[in-house]
């Protein structure tokens, strides 16, 4: 049963410490917020945390779909206790909304991130970059899949402004209705491999597992049609085993997805702003007024659009501030860089009017 959801020779060799202390394995197959649901050797148990868990972990350490865990069996109890979580291979983390909002494993484990978003009028190129960024990030691999193609007429357009965001990750064209491209899809599935079903709601995530499924293992709903918005149809996390032999993890849509610690991500995602900031007269070049701009340079000549930029220093405004909020020597590291670039631009300014009046 375990090696049908991912169980390995590298795990079990990592278990070898928890199996001394009398723990058993098992990998978090369901997650709401009563507990989880695991697969172990023996079939399914329900579970929780144990309080020593979650009192010593951060957020980010915490159990979660698609995690590996040592488990205690207690006889005569309807649930057993998690205590302890295995190293993960993978973790997609985004913050958590609300006041505090710390990091929130939203899928650990995974070989492969569907980012889903829908050829409809929601359709949001912006968004996109911000899965892809916490996809790199996650050391998962990232594959965009485009649903309802057969809503529309020629679909070539919106695949190419997709594919030219997406920096060489795959993008697939899909219809759960007709069955367009879900070969393609379920080729990135070979048995043992886990994905995850990421986008926003009425993307179409529970559909699509529910054809490559073969049946209806998720609820789905229509979308609005005054926005091209749906509603939340999935309330919990669920790791599906697919007849292929693939796992599939399907998760509530976001509305939001918060950074979290995902520099190299934005960087990956955005390597052609930063090969071009790399390229300007100065190193702190901030793309607005100063001469020798390779940013500003292309953005006039067409070949870098300005949403684009905008995006990548949104994105990066939004790790700054996390980074000072947390940090406050990197807060105090701020203040003088923008000090240094007011100055700087001051005396740039002072020099091209001396030049002027001359």
């Amino acid at each position: 049963m375990l090696t049908q959801y991912g169980w390995s020779p590298e795990l079990q060799d990592l278990f070898k410490p928890y199996a001394a202390d009398g723990f058993v394995p098992g990998r978090i197959v369901v997650q709401h917020r009563g507990g989880y649901r695991l697969i172990t050797e023996d079939g399914e148990v329900d579970a929780r945390a144990s309080g020593t868990l979650l009192r010593s972990a951060a957020d980010d350490e915490r159990p979660a779909a698609g995690d590996w865990v040592a488990i205690e069996a207690r006889p005569g109890e309807t649930t057993a206790l998690v205590r302890h979580v295995l190293p993960r291979k993978t973790a997609f983390i985004r913050k958590a909304s609300g006041p505090r909002g710390g990091a929130q494993v939203v899928a650990a484990n995974v070989d492969v991130a569907f980012l889903v978003a829908s050829l409809n009028a929601d359709l949001n190129l912006r968004r996109l970059e911000r899965y892809l960024a916490t996809a790199y990030e996650s050391g998962a691999d990232p594959v965009v899949v485009l649903t309802k193609v057969d809503l529309m007429d020629d679909p070539s357009e919106a695949v190419a402004e997709v594919e030219a965001i997406a920096i060489g990750a795959p993008v697939l064209a899909v219809s759960s209705k007709t069955g367009q491209g879900l070969d393609a899809v379920a080729a990135h599935l070979p048995p043992g491999r886990t994905a995850v079903l990421l986008g926003s709601s009425g993307a179409g995530k529970s559909t699509l597992l529910n054809a490559l499924a073969g049946e209806e293992r998720m609820a789905t709903a229509e979308i609005r049609e005054d926005d091209a918005r749906g509603r939340h149809t999935t309330t919990h996390r669920e790791l599906v085993l697919l007849p292929s032999g693939g796992l599939i993890l399907d998760t509530p849509g976001m509305r939001e997805l918060g950074l979290w610690d995902a520099g190299a991500g934005v960087s990956t995602v955005f390597e052609d702003v930063e090969h071009l900031a790399g390229q300007c007269r100065f190193g702190d070049c901030t793309h607005t007024r100063e001469p020798g701009c390779a940013v500003r340079e292309a953005i006039e000549a067409g070949v870098l659009p300005v949403e684009r930029l905008r995006a990548y220093e949104k994105l990066q405004a939004e790790l700054a501030y996390e980074r000072r909020r947390s940090d406050p020597q990197a807060a105090k590291d701020n203040r003088r860089l923008w000090a240094s670039r007011h100055k700087a631009a001051r005396a740039w300014i002072k020099q091209k009017r001396g030049i002027d009046d001359g």
